[in-house]
Order: C-alpha cells, then structure tokens, then sequence
C-alpha cells in the first residue's frame, strides 16, 4: 500500500526534530569545539563563524599535565576487561538458570534487581574492601567493579537471548551422548552468539560511562576517561576553558558512539529475541 506523501513528510520532520532535541547537547558540546575562546564569549549559538581545531591541539600542549591517551587507555582496558568477564560469568549462569532452573525463582530476579538499586549505596564498602586488598588506583580494581556493576544487565540479556534457542537440538545432542560442558559450548554458544555480543557491547558502553566509581577508586594511575575529562575544565588553572573542554568531551564519547552507530540493529534484535518466542 503507497503511503500519503503529507504523512511521510510529517514523518520525517517529527523524527528529525526528535533527533535534534535529543542529541542537543552533543551537537551544542560538537560546535563549541570549535570555536575559539574569543567566538564563544560573542558567539553562543549553534553555528561557527571561524572553525579552529586550537581547542584539540590545546589537549595535547597540556599533556605534561592532563594526558588524554592516559585516560583513554585506562578505559579501554578497564572496560573491556568488565566486559568480558561479566559475559564470560553470566553466559553459564544464564544456561543454568534456563535449563536447569538454577535460582529462577530468586537468584535471577535478586541479581537483576540489584541494577534498580542506586550504586552510590555500595560506594562506602567497596572503596573498604578495596583498599584492604590494595586495589585502590588500579585498572584490574576498576575493571573488576564494572563488570560487578553489568552482570546484571548481561545476565538479564543472555538469559533472553537462551530462552529464545530451541531446546529440541540439546535434547539431540544429549540424546546421541554430548555431556552438558560439549553442549554448552558446541550448541548453544555458537546459537547464542548474537545475544553475548550484543551483552558485550552494552557492558562495554555502560563501563565506558561510568563515573561513580572511577572517582571514588581512582586517583591518579587508573583514572577513567569519565573522570579524567572533568579535570580538563580547570586545566589552565585560570578558569574553564570551554573550547578544550568541549573538545575533550566529544573525544570521550566517541569510543562508545562508534560502537553504538555500528551495532544498534545488531543489539536491537538481540533485546527483542524471547519477547515473540512461543
């Protein structure tokens, strides 16, 4: 069926202004960027008359003392590192909790429920437990509290995303003699895959915008790029300096706004696998 011209275009108008109001403050922060100091004080709104790139050439003749790459490193490795231990515990959890019915009464609901819980709550006992076991300033420490913050969410995705795989090829393959350890690695792992890549994914954004932690944890050797972009706002000692800040802002977001770009379909199919299953 053709659809009306009018409705389309009303269409499109609709989500380019939703597109636009959602992602103001990334556009705003974007422009400022590039702005000089002087423009930004004369010229507040959304357009340039001068682009410079002196706001990213800034960060770098600051290095001896705010150094970028330290925390951009400090993030891909602690994230990542989350990441992937939170899906390599979750994804046999999650087996166990579908198949076997291991804790789907209480453990799967008391763990997902923990995420509704306001993290600041397990702020004080950690940095004590941390700072017992020396882990205070370390980038495994950090890594270790993300993935302890995402095993919720990739939990609650992978045990969807298990829930949706036909039991009838395991029933098979047990019935010709595989064990549980062959078909939870040679069936349903490779079955799975969709929704344990897209639980990699979201654990390493939401790692990556972490900040509760990476303040609290860190001082100086594993400070994230969450909390290390706020000192650039006081780097010139002499007030903000809008232009690098800007500039320092639009770096750090775009490790996790690649990934988005590249995978959103990819995780939106993974988040909406279970949901028409039956």
């Amino acid at each position: 069926m053709r659809q009306n011209p009018l409705m389309m275009f009303l269409r499109i108008v609709v989500f380019a202004i939703a597109v636009f109001v959602l992602n103001f403050p990334l556009i705003a922060t974007l422009l400022t960027s590039f702005k000089s100091d002087a423009e930004i004080s004369a010229n507040p709104a959304l357009w340039i008359d001068q682009p410079t790139l002196a706001n990213y050439a800034g960060i770098l003749a600051i290095r001896d003392r705010f150094d970028i790459f330290h925390y951009l490193g400090n993030s891909v490795f602690a994230a990542g590192v989350g990441a992937v231990l939170a899906t390599l515990l979750a994804f046999p959890a999650a087996y166990a909790i579908v198949r076997h019915e291991v804790g789907e009464r209480w453990l799967l609901p008391m763990v997902t429920n923990l995420r509704a819980i306001p993290l600041i709550i397990f702020s004080i006992p950690i940095y004590l437990v941390y700072q017992q076991l020396h882990l205070l300033d370390t980038k495994i420490g950090l890594a270790l509290i993300l993935c302890l913050v995402n095993l919720p969410l990739v939990l609650a995705l992978i045990v969807n995303g298990i829930r949706s795989l036909p039991i009838e090829v395991e029933e098979a393959a047990r019935v010709d003699g595989a064990n549980t350890f062959a078909i939870l690695t040679r069936i349903v792992l490779p079955m799975a895959l969709p929704a344990i890549a897209s639980s990699l994914i979201l654990a390493f954004i939401y790692s990556w915008n972490e900040f509760l932690f990476g303040l609290i944890l860190t001082t100086q050797n594993a400070v994230p790029m969450t909390v290390g972009a706020s000192f650039f706002f006081s780097a010139s000692g002499g007030g903000v300096q809008w232009g690098i800040a800007s500039a320092v802002m639009i770096i750090s977001t775009l490790p996790p706004l690649l990934i988005s770009l590249v995978a959103y379909r990819y995780i939106g199919r993974s988040l909406a696998a279970g949901a028409v299953k039956g």
